[in-house]
Parts: C-alpha cells; structure tokens; sequence
C-alpha cells in the first residue's frame, strides 16, 4: 500500500509543476496581449491629440500624465516587446507625452477640444446646461473626439498655410536682398574700373588739350602770314 501512496504522490509533485508552468505561461501570454493590444490602441489613436494618444481625458493633472506614461512606456517598450510596431508606439507615446509637459502645446491642445465641444453643441443644436453636455454619453463622447480631428487638421492646415506664406516672404526678401547685393557689387566694380583707367583718362585728355593749343598755333600763324 505504501508504494501506491508515493507514486500518487510524486504524480502530484509532477502535476503541480506542470500547472505551475502552464500558468507562467498563461500569464506570459496574457501580458504579450495586453502589450499588443495598447500598442494597436496607440497606433490608432489620433496622433495629434496627445491625451488620446495616452489615453487620457483633457484637465488631468501633470502627476497623472508622468504616471500615465511611465505605465504603458514600461509596458510597451520595444526592448520588452517582440512586436514589430513597438518602436513606433513607443515614440508617438513619447511625442504624446512630451506635448502635454509643454505648457503652450498643451494650452493650444485644450483650446482646440474645447473649441470641438462647442461645435458639437452648436452642430447638434444644445446648450452648455444640457444634459446631454453635462453628462455626455458614449455617442457624445465619440462624436467630440470626431470634432477634434477636424479642429486640429484645420488647425495644422492654417499653421502650414502661415508656415509657406512666411516662407515665400522670407524667400522674396532674401531675392530682393541679393538684387541689392548684386547692384552694390556692380556699382562697386564699376567705380573700381572708372578708377583704374583714371590715369589713361588724363592723359588722354592732355594730350586732347596739349593738342588743341598746337592747333591754335598753327591756325594763328597762318593768319599772320597770310
């Protein structure tokens, strides 16, 4: 009877390890998820609201956001990750980030959601003390998100459309500089050139009056003779 009782029990001992490994393994894979699952999640995120990107709702304070971040960098970091699209989540997190410490991204961040909510409520024809605004739903919180996207890409369009009227009226002044560069250097050549031959000049022009006195002689003397 005894040895039944020690093969059972070393059956046991064998099966606990198994279960053992089996939940290591389990919990692994349940980590691999969740690493791939916020890694899709950021990817899909609008890129230029930062708090999406986090995963954040606007107002939340600056503690919040370093913890935030230090949870899903850990988790997300390609070092840590075999997903291919780690490195890539990894820096619009880090972007994301870095946008929400800048005191005036931020601010032109949270001018941009609030302006969205303001349309939304315009567009859907309600007022700040609806309920509707007071306690949004998933629809009005869905739709919101919408209205950032096109406030921010409006936004980005106004920025570029400054950035290339700025860069054509840096271009013009620097050809309107060059033209006056280039008449200063020709002005300068030319009064350099008028220099030069400022002795041949002379001469010519002594020998022109030395010359017109020999005439005048000669016309003189003929005069008298005659």
């Amino acid at each position: 009877m005894g040895e039944p009782e020690k093969n059972l029990d070393k059956l046991r001992e064998e099966q606990a390890e198994d279960d053992a490994d089996l939940l290591a393994e389990l919990d692994k894979e349940s980590k691999e998820f969740d690493k791939d699952s916020e890694i899709e999640r950021i990817l899909k995120a609008f890129r230029a609201n930062a708090y999406d990107v986090l995963d954040l709702q606007p107002g939340v304070p600056d503690e919040d956001i370093k913890k935030v971040y230090r949870k899903k960098s850990l988790l997300i970091h390609p070092d840590k990750s075999s997903n291919p699209k780690a490195p890539d989540a990894f820096d619009r997190l880090a972007i994301a980030y870095q946008t929400l410490l800048e005191e005036k991204k931020r601010a032109n961040l949270d001018e941009a959601i609030a302006d969205a909510r303001m349309l939304l409520i315009r567009e859907r024809k309600l007022t700040v003390d609806s309920e509707e605004v007071k306690d949004p739903d998933v629809n009005f919180i869905k739709a919101w998100k919408e209205m950032i996207k096109v406030v921010l890409a409006d936004m980005e369009e106004r920025r570029r459309r400054q950035m290339k009227a700025q860069m054509q009226e840096e271009g013009r002044q620097q050809r309107k500089e060059e033209q006056e560069l280039e008449e200063r250097k020709r002005k300068r050549e030319h009064e350099q050139d008028w220099e030069k031959t400022r002795e041949k000049r002379i001469d010519s022009w002594r020998d022109f009056q030395k010359k017109g006195s020999t005439d005048k002689t000669k016309k003189k003397k003929m005069k008298t003779l005659g």
